[in-house]
């Protein structure tokens, strides 16, 4: 069945959402839960109602919840201000109220905007591996978000074997609360290994599961149970990924796998802060930058030497400033304290330098500094797709877009369905641009706005990239999207938003800004 509305069509069938600028990419549950509510349309759904249809009555946390029903709105434009489509009726559930037809679809084509084929992705020269996200065992739905934060350490622990090559989170967690293919998993990601388990928490013991599965067989190939304390945790985590490594590297040595240990903080209440304020963090919204941020201050006060906290609470306000939400005076100080502290606490710590780096370089201007990070960050880890999506920034900014390029996919390469797509497609757009190929950088921020319609940074790069290339009517509607979302962008302060080295490239950018109707 295929639905219309407005300018958009939601086709069941192909499993497709397109809109004016083409294909959207959404993970299935988003896809699922605006399907019902369509279907839905005539009357109003509660919860209770969602989790039957989409979760198959599975117990799903309020705030995992509203993740789903923010990114639907995303993508098709609408907002929990606007509610234009998904109107929230409180205490009551909600309700699509957007004008839909619908007919079966056989016999539409889409000659100007065919799906992109399924890139199957080569394995690596390595072994490879992807980490699903575990089932949360515990009694509490809220402990979700410890059973998610216990997944991205055992990833963060594995990345650490340079021999491995190791899908990032963002990736494997887009086969959250889904039932998977093992070897469809495998395919999409393009690994040979997929790491699958629980978690129990329960007062202060943690039973952790695992099996490993060779993606191309079916076949499982380790299986077993980590019992312990709560304090334990990160020893528990270790071992996960020490057998891991054993199962499918046995010629490893042994001495990489204790160079691989650290324990980040001795804390297990800051640990606790952490992990719920990196759940905030990959919202990516204004409200969960400022809720992460508060949890991730709670963890610095129970453990001051924190470094990934302190680099964390850094990045969020890059997350502000890229995103064209308002930055004051002391989140700039704020900035340059755990930027800082990160540094100092965290020399060996691949996250929490990559991830002040960027803050740095981006929020302080301070380039070189934030450079030097990152590359230090990937000598310690060259897994960490993260740090290939700074380093990928920090190569714009210094003018260096071909190098910007590689880096950016590199990132795509270890994180192939990563929500920061957008992010980093933006990002490659700016490269192109930079190096004078406005249809190439046109062509990454289309793609970049079709996963994210009101992207600060997608909405510049697509005014910039069509003004360039001479497709006003683009770049415009653009642009007049963009002062929507930030009424006082202006020219004069495009250098404050994007820190460019390089004196032509800052007078590129605010030429195409300029022919796209950006005010002086």
């Amino acid at each position: 069945m295929r639905f219309s509305f407005e300018n958009f069509s939601l086709d069941t069938d192909r499993r497709e959402l397109r809109g004016p600028t083409g294909l959207i990419s959404l993970e299935p549950q988003v896809f699922d839960l605006l399907a019902y509510l369509i279907r839905s349309r005539d009357r109003v759904v509660s919860k209770d109602d969602i989790l039957a249809a989409v979760w198959d009555g599975r117990i799903v946390s309020d705030s995992a919840l509203t993740t789903r029903i923010n990114a639907a709105r995303i993508a098709i434009g609408d907002s929990g201000e606007a509610q234009r489509f998904i109107k929230t009726l409180p205490r009551k559930g909600l309700r699509f109220v957007g004008a839909v037809r619908e007919d079966d679809g056989a016999a539409i084509a889409h000659p100007t905007a065919q799906p992109e084929p399924q890139r199957l992705l080569s394995l690596p020269d390595r072994p490879s591996i992807a980490v699903l996200p575990f089932v949360n065992m515990s009694r509490d739905p809220e402990q979700e978000y410890f059973a998610d934060g216990t997944v991205e350490d055992i990833i963060t622990a594995l990345s650490r074997f340079q021999h491995l090559f190791v899908i990032a989170r963002n990736s494997s967690f887009t086969y959250k609360n889904r039932v998977v293919d093992i070897k469809q998993v495998g395919r999409d990601l393009g690994v040979r290994y997929v790491l699958e388990g629980s978690v129990r928490k329960a007062a202060n013991r943690v039973r952790i599961t695992g099996q490993l599965i060779d993606a191309a067989t079916g076949t499982h190939l380790w299986a077993d149970r980590f019992d312990g304390e709560l304090r334990d945790i990160f020893d528990l985590q270790d071992d996960v990924a020490s057998m891991v490594v054993r199962a499918i590297a046995p010629k490893m040595e042994q001495v990489e796998a204790a160079r691989a240990k650290r324990k980040p903080t001795e804390s297990l209440d800051a640990y606790d802060f952490f992990l719920r304020g990196t759940e905030n963090l990959h919202r990516q919204t204004s409200e969960g930058i400022d809720e992460a941020l508060r949890l991730l201050k709670q963890a610095i006060a129970l453990d001051p030497d924190y470094a990934a906290a302190h680099g964390t609470a850094a990045y969020c306000h890059a997350i502000r400033k890229s995103s064209g939400w308002i930055i004051h005076r002391e989140h700039i100080e704020e900035t340059s304290r755990f930027g800082r502290a990160a540094v100092e606490f965290g020399k060996d710590d691949a996250v929490a330098l990559s991830r002040a780096g960027h803050a740095i370089a981006y929020v302080l201007g301070d380039l070189d500094a934030g450079a030097r990070l990152i590359e230090r960050a990937l000598e310690l880890n060259p897994n960490l797709a993260l740090a290939w999506f700074h380093s990928g920034w920090l190569r714009v900014w210094l003018g260096d877009p071909e190098t910007a390029i590689r880096h950016f996919a590199d990132f795509r390469r270890m994180s192939p369905v990563d929500p920061l797509m957008t992010r980093t497609n933006s990002g490659i757009a700016f490269a192109h641009v930079l190096a004078g190929r406005n249809d190439e950088a046109s062509s990454h921020a289309e793609q970049a706005l079709s996963e994210n319609p009101d992207s600060h940074q997608a909405l510049r790069m697509a005014a910039l990239s069509h003004a360039l290339g001479g497709r006003m009517g683009m770049a415009e509607r653009a642009m007049e999207r963009l002062r929507q979302i930030d009424p006082a962008l202006r020219v004069s302060n495009l250098r404050d938003l994007t820190p460019l080295r390089r004196p032509e490239h800052v007078a590129r950018y605010a030429e195409g800004m300029r022919m796209a109707g950006l005010p002086e």
